[in-house]
């Protein structure tokens, strides 16, 4: 059945899937598995924010990551979406969140803010330049786009550059008169170049301007430059916590019918669709949060409600349908091996390392009488132990550690599947490494503690 047929009872015509590939960009072989399931569950286009995995070119090819897709990847990847019905946007950031282009030492003069490489400096017509170039490069492999997003959220320190300083001094000039112009020029780019093609822009930036600036500034002359209609914008992933490790469904499926809410009040024309977020990390140098694969079943519970107007308990049937998950739980993390839908073996993985991995070794470290009791960090930076309680600490930590060290090669083996080699290094470092080198430190301190010192025994 076609998404043109199943949105009948849906007030959202667009339902994009975001995917942030910033962290932990997936490779085009699981796309091509996960492309089919989206569709499936009643997404009809795709917001892809590259980042530093475009292929730039020239000058520009500074800015790809070590494994960015190449051209070749990118078509194969639009044409995966073109198989899946799945309309793709490309997204393009121009003003916030420009460290990967701004923390290059050849493009820092180009910061707002010296100190920061967030932001963009609006008062340079070379940062226009630079935003330009990207922006032709990237409509270059999106032939016949109709819409480009431009980005323009978190436009952090705006306003706290030399020059904007002195800009701000003169009469009328504002924060927000600063914020709008830049949008405004970067969308009047767009559209010059590219007159089939409709710019989209974050709006949080725009939320606290006065009203009175925002009706006269944005929906009137920027109605001339395609601004003609509201898109909403919620979450399936990526926006309860930097370091997240588990999707919490339940929440997401709120903010989804929040959404729905709005629409239903509102004129039937105004949204033209929606995006769910699927955040990857929150800005260029935090952690990874949510890994897509984990929040593939948040993605799907909110991909039917908005599709059918809520989350009954046929939608509830449908999902675990498509899952293949016999009794999905929504107010509680998944449980440990559910699933058959592509990466399931990674959310199983992952909920079972991010529920008990830290605990357990907590429970030896901080809670067992034997290593509280008489191998303490006192007596292990003493190396000092009674032999007998070697008999009692080793044998668990040897176990545990061989049962964890299990656990984390299954868990890397599926992650290689899915993402890139500096991906699974770093999700591993930051999630399972840890608690490994604990286990690894305490079997150490017992190794040196119960061998004789060199100069035992000797006269001083």
């Amino acid at each position: 059945m076609k998404n043109s047929e199943m949105s009948g009872s849906s007030p959202f015509k667009m339902r994009l899937v975001h995917l942030d590939l910033k962290g932990a960009p997936p490779k085009v072989s699981y796309l091509s598995e996960v492309f089919p399931l989206f569709h499936a569950l009643g997404a009809n286009g795709l917001l892809l924010e590259y980042e530093d995995m475009f292929p730039y070119e020239g000058h520009l090819r500074l800015l790809r990551a070590k494994h960015a897709y190449s051209p070749p990847e990118i078509k194969e990847i639009l044409h995966l979406a073109t198989l899946n019905e799945l309309e793709v946007i490309p997204l393009v950031q121009t003003f916030g969140h420009m460290e990967f282009v701004l923390k290059h030492k050849a493009l820092a003069h180009l910061r707002e803010v010296a100190l920061f490489p967030n932001t963009l400096n609006p008062h340079e017509a070379e940062s226009l330049a630079l935003v330009g170039a990207m922006i032709s490069q990237v409509m270059e492999l999106h032939p016949g786009a109709r819409w480009l997003h431009v980005g323009c959220d978190e436009v952090y320190y705006l306003g706290e550059g030399e020059a904007s300083r002195q800009w701000l001094q003169q009469e009328h000039n504002t924060k927000a008169r600063l914020c709008l112009s830049h949008i405004k020029a970067v969308a009047c780019h767009v559209l010059a170049r590219h007159p089939t093609t409709r710019p989209l822009v974050w709006d949080d930036m725009l939320r606290a301007i006065p009203e009175d600036q925002l009706s006269a500034l944005l929906m009137e002359k920027y109605r001339k430059c395609g601004f003609l209609r509201l898109w909403a914008a919620s979450a399936f992933k990526g926006a309860t916590g930097a370091s997240q490790a588990l999707t919490p469904t339940e929440h997401h499926l709120r903010n989804n019918m929040q959404w729905l809410q709005v629409a239903a009040s509102g004129p039937s024309d105004m949204l033209q669709g929606i995006v769910l977020t699927g955040w990857q990390r929150y800005d260029h140098f935090s952690v990874l949060c949510e890994l897509l694969p984990v929040g593939i079943p948040s993605l799907a519970v909110c991909l039917q409600s908005l599709l059918h107007g809520g989350f009954a308990e046929g939608v509830k049937a449908k999902v675990e349908n498509f899952l293949g998950i016999s009794n999905l739980e929504i107010t509680d993390f998944i449980s440990e091996g559910a699933g058959t839908f592509p990466g399931s073996d990674i959310l199983a993985l992952v909920t079972h390392v991010s529920l008990h991995l830290r605990s357990s070794v907590d429970t030896l470290l901080e809670r067992d009488r034997y290593v509280t009791g008489w191998f303490s960090p006192y007596h292990r930076r003493q190396k000092l132990i009674h032999p007998v309680m070697v008999q009692h600490i080793q044998p668990q930590a040897l176990s545990l550690l061989a049962r964890w060290s299990t656990w984390a090669q299954q868990l890397e083996a599926a992650l290689h599947r899915v993402f890139y080699p500096d991906a699974v290094e770093e999700w591993l470092e930051e999630n399972v490494q840890p608690s490994l080198r604990r286990l690894q430190g305490l079997l150490q301190d017992l190794r040196e503690a119960v061998s004789p010192s060199p100069h035992a025994g000797q006269d001083p």
